[in-house]
């Protein structure tokens, strides 16, 4: 077992090992990257003398626990209600330590699924079908009476992007709309953070859906607003709106388009001043500044203004 610096791990060892099976040992444990709010490592377990892959992930992040007491329980129920998808695959889960009374930090121990992040690919229109259609897959998952609902992270009336962006008061033009009534949208299964780091990749397609803490119930735009931002940042506008395209033709009918929830979606990242992310540079891409990504944040910005000059708000 190799040596490891994060507070809790020999602790949190001990208790996966425990859930997968009583004789079961940890034989190494790799750091995963791509998130940046909770440690999330793969673990090599051997037990009856075979060797399993498993993840699991610890909630360190103290002003995250203290708004959300119940992340570890939230994702465990997630998960299960996730397996239900018959499209895409989504890590089961195997256990869970609400408090971190036994693994010492809250903890989430579930399956490891094959395949890769990708975030440079050779085919982006092949690429952005893929991750569109896994999306709609996800939306078609009965919500039942799943008690997390979707929220809004941010008070749009408190926008100010003036320090950073040339378009200042379009910014609050934005910020006008979602200020207003919201439109009528069903009600469906959302992931909540669905973005290409959470994405995984083998052969070409899509192998799995990873990081459900946040999923909950909510609109199907609130996830495609959401990967649309982080497309906008990462590839420019061209791919998010592609993206949108490839949405709306594998959803078919059960989506309606509503420019909404793609501002509400971005008002979400525009508190802070565009940076590049670090789950994508952890990951292994360059070429990324944070210049690039406030011009990228405003031109997105100004093309969702022209999309809602069609809508009445």
């Amino acid at each position: 077992m190799q040596n490891h610096a994060d507070p809790y791990l020999q602790q949190a060892l001990q208790w996966a090992a425990k859930a997968v099976h009583p004789d079961a040992e940890a034989l190494a444990a790799r750091r995963l990257q791509g998130g940046i709010s909770s440690l999330v490592y793969e673990l090599t377990l051997r037990a009856g003398g075979a060797e399993r892959a498993v993840v699991m992930r610890l909630f360190d992040n103290a002003e995250w626990l203290g708004n959300e007491p119940d992340l570890a329980l939230h994702e465990a129920a997630v998960l299960q209600l996730a397996a239900s998808n018959n499209g895409v695959p989504t890590p089961g889960i195997i256990a869970y330590d609400e408090t971190g009374s036994e693994s010492g930090l809250p903890a989430v121990l579930m399956s490891r699924l094959a395949g890769e992040v990708d975030l440079a690919p050779p085919n982006i229109a092949g690429w952005l079908d893929g991750m569109a259609q896994a999306l709609a897959s996800i939306h078609d998952v009965p919500p039942g009476a799943f008690p997390w609902r979707h929220r809004r992270y941010c008070d749009a009336s408190k926008l100010d992007t003036s320090p950073w962006s040339r378009y200042p008061e379009r910014w609050l033009a934005a910020a006008a709309i979602v200020l207003g009534p919201e439109p009528e949208s069903p009600k469906r299964f959302i992931h909540r953070d669905y973005h290409p780091t959470n994405i995984l990749w083998s052969g070409g397609k899509v192998s799995g859906v990873v990081d459900w803490v946040n999923g909950c119930i909510g609109p199907a735009g609130i996830d495609v607003g959401h990967c649309r931002v982080n497309l906008a940042q990462l590839h420019g506008l061209e791919a998010a709106d592609d993206f949108l395209n490839a949405y709306c033709r594998h959803a078919g009918d059960a989506y309606t388009y509503d420019p909404y929830w793609d501002i509400v979606s971005l008002i979400d990242y525009a508190f802070w001043e565009p940076e590049v992310y670090g789950g994508w540079t952890d990951l292994g891409v360059t070429g990324l500044t944070d210049a690039l990504m406030v011009e990228r944040m405003d031109l997105y910005m100004l093309s969702l203004l022209d999309r809602a000059a069609a809508y009445a708000y």
